[in-house]
């Protein structure tokens, strides 16, 4: 079984719903080796997970040759390798800036550690909050610490949680900050400069596309 190819491809070569695809195969692939599944073809990979057999060797292909003509993929093997052409290969440190009640749900979130990531500090401007932490423990600091904070624990992406008419302020904080990589769960579009990527969750725009499955339910008996 061939590794990746050694060239990497840039985050520009490769889309979105590719990564998105891989996270999903990474998934199946930590199910299949918790329960001892040693080896499995992509059909087989496919028809238990309901994904497409064809993308999954697509997908697959743009970064290597994994399979084994007459075995498949071995699980551990091309789980490793998923984990490398993720970036999970190493401790990934995160900041949360907000510290709502979502921001202190995000923070002691037990799958984010599991799957490598650490939530490594907290930053909020109201007063009272700063010098608290978590009930898991993070700490929360001023956000006019953000710099500093960010620089000397080296933190690698920040997750946003504010509300919406601080997101675009606090997005120019967090790329001051020299961070370049946000995932933010505030509603409305963000702006940042080309060399940070900026990711956002509407909640709201899932729970509307719900709604219109809902309703079109409804409309067809």
């Amino acid at each position: 079984m061939k590794g990746p190819n050694k060239r990497r491809q840039t985050p520009e070569q490769v889309s979105e719903l590719t990564t998105n695809r891989l996270s999903v195969y990474l998934r199946c692939l930590n199910e299949l080796d918790a329960v001892g599944v040693q080896t499995i073809s992509s059909q087989a990979l496919a028809e238990q997970f309901h994904l497409n057999a064809a993308q999954i060797r697509k997908d697959l292909a743009y970064f290597g040759e994994f399979g084994v003509r007459g075995v498949g993929y071995y699980v551990k093997d091309l789980r490793r390798h998923l984990r490398q052409i993720l970036g999970l290969d190493r401790r990934l440190r995160v900041a949360i800036i907000g510290a709502g009640n979502l921001g202190l749900a995000l923070a002691d979130y037990p799958g984010f550690r599991q799957e490598g990531f650490e939530i490594a500090a907290m930053f909020d401007a109201a007063p009272e909050k700063v010098g608290q932490a978590s009930r898991g423990g993070v700490p929360i600091h001023d956000i006019n610490e953000l710099k500093r904070i960010a620089r000397r624990d080296r933190i690698d992406i920040a997750m946003l949680a504010v509300p919406a008419s601080a997101a675009q302020l606090v997005v120019d904080l967090v790329v001051a900050a020299g961070i370049k990589a946000i995932l933010n769960f505030s509603p409305g579009a963000l702006k940042a400069p080309a060399s940070v990527k900026l990711k956002s969750v509407d909640l709201t725009v899932s729970l509307e596309s719900l709604s219109f499955y809902l309703a079109q339910g409804e409309e067809g008996g």
